[in-house]
């Protein structure tokens, strides 16, 4: 029961921290001042995904000092949870990911929706979302090739919060309407193509390296034969499907829409099959989340 609680706060984590990031990040590289849209809603989402960091991180580490040391009755106890805290990697990443995202969730709060809000929340995010490498597999590798394994390991979780974290920016803009201009949302859906070929780009190339550290060039042909890499496989045909949804809105919904609006002054048709991509996309990104926070938990095939 623990082991699942562990995954559950894992996937918690992963889903406030590419919020923080990519959603701002989204906001400033799309938005501009006098572009219609009503964004008020930022607010309240990058303050809900810090708080969901912040409390999955500290309930994160109780259940993994629980399961180091065997019990619920003996995580409470003040010594087993300030080993956890001083003595171990995994409990002092918790602990100051817990506070990036609680210093986040406080300038949001501070500040009118707007860049630097969004500029504070993405700073703090980057380091929200580079702690999750800091105790992951990225830090296992030993020797030279440790630090190379170390940032691709970041940059690929950096890439994977771009992507995602854009998809939820848009997936609320898509699902607001009628209180989006038409126009601002091609724009935003226009400018999404960019940095999502940005994110693509990142994660097939760190997925690259990180799978040669990981899973070893001879035990490729055998990848299906542990948990692991079973995982793994169904983590690439998700991405396979996020990307063949990806390119259909770039190539053609996007392109879709702006016709429609040229032609017609309507967006309704076009709208609505852009809303069901996107919240499809968005929904299959969530469960390559939940996948990843399994495979956290397991060790790679180069450890077996």
């Amino acid at each position: 029961m623990l082991e699942i609680a562990v995954v559950a706060l894992r996937w918690l984590q992963y889903a406030g921290a590419v919020v923080l990031l990519g959603t701002p990040l989204f906001l400033l590289y799309t938005f501009r001042r006098g572009d219609g849209v009503d964004l008020t809603w930022s607010r309240a989402i990058l303050i809900g995904s810090g708080l969901v960091v912040v409390a999955s991180a500290l309930l994160a580490l109780l259940a993994q000092t629980a399961v180091m040391a065997g019990s619920l009755a003996e995580a409470i106890k003040p010594v087993s949870l300030s080993f956890m805290i001083t003595g171990t990697a995994l409990g002092k990443a918790m602990v100051a990911r817990a506070a990036l995202a609680l210093a986040a969730v406080v300038a949001v709060l501070a500040l009118r929706p707007g860049k630097t809000a969004w500029s504070i929340s993405l700073g703090l995010g980057l380091f929200v979302v580079a702690s999750f490498a800091w105790t992951g597999h990225g830090a296992a590798t030993e020797g030279p090739e440790g630090l190379v394994h170390l940032a691709s390991d970041i940059v690929h979780s950096v890439g994977a919060a771009l992507w995602l974290g854009a998809l939820v920016a848009l997936t609320i803009l898509l699902l607001r309407r009628p209180g989006v201009d038409d126009g601002a949302l091609y724009r935003a859906l226009h400018g999404f193509s960019g940095l999502g070929t940005l994110a693509v780009a990142l994660l097939v190339a760190t997925g690259l390296a990180n799978s040669w550290f990981l899973v070893g060039s001879e035990r490729f042909v055998n990848l299906g034969e542990s948990l692991y890499g079973q995982l793994l496989i169904a983590k690439l045909a998700l991405f396979v499907l996020m990307l063949g949804l990806a390119a259909d809105n770039r190539f053609r919904l996007t392109p879709a829409l702006r016709l429609e609006l040229e032609h017609t002054g309507q967006s309704i048709s076009a709208v609505r099959r852009l809303r069901r991509s996107i919240v499809t996309e968005t929904a299959l990104g969530l469960v390559v989340l939940a996948v990843v926070a399994l495979m956290g938990t397991l060790p790679p095939p180069v450890a077996t």
